[in-house]
């Protein structure tokens, strides 16, 4: 059932070379751009998050603005005001779907990266050049699975400590 969505699933996700994306339920680095880039990029779409994730958004952000979020736990009880609450991927992916989404990005964290993997057509990925302290980690990729379609590069400068690039990479099965 889920392999005939019919609708694009994105990963969009910061990772430093190690894979690192967290450190202590927060980011591990403040990069401005990154967060104007997500904001840009996920707008007017389904978002899905894992529980953890979602409560790691400070609160004035939460729900995230101009976008469906869906959270997904295994608490029974959990409450998330103006947020979907499902208790799986499939079941997030599947009101997205039931929503006639061209594409929902899934946004972490890293269990959420690592069920969403095999099902994903496209990868948003910022790349930061550095080997960064964290905790939580991307799911390694192989990237023969994977072409590279675009690139941007991003200097380090006086508000970003780490340079970085926007990548922009589709499954090579998803490529028609």
């Amino acid at each position: 059932m889920l392999n005939d969505l019919r609708m694009i699933i994105s990963l969009i996700a910061a990772v430093s070379k190690n894979l690192a994306i967290g450190k202590n339920n927060d980011l591990p680095w403040h990069l401005p751009d990154d967060m104007k880039y997500f904001m840009q990029t996920t707008k007017e779409h389904y978002v899905i998050m894992g529980r953890k994730n979602y409560e790691s958004i400070p609160e004035k952000f939460r729900p995230l603005p101009n976008r469906t979020n869906i959270v997904v736990t295994r608490k029974k009880d959990f409450f998330a005001p103006n947020c979907s609450v499902v208790n799986s991927l499939e079941a997030g992916l599947m009101l997205a779907k039931e929503a006639n989404q061209q594409e929902i990005f899934i946004i972490g964290g890293a269990e959420i990266y690592k069920l969403g993997l095999p099902l994903a057509n496209r990868l948003f990925l910022t790349e930061i050049d550095a080997e960064i302290d964290g905790d939580t980690f991307f799911p390694a990729i192989r990237k023969d699975d994977w072409s590279e379609v675009s690139r941007k590069h991003h200097p380090a400068d006086a508000r970003h400590a780490y340079a970085f690039d926007f990548v922009l990479y589709e499954k090579k099965s998803s490529i028609k």
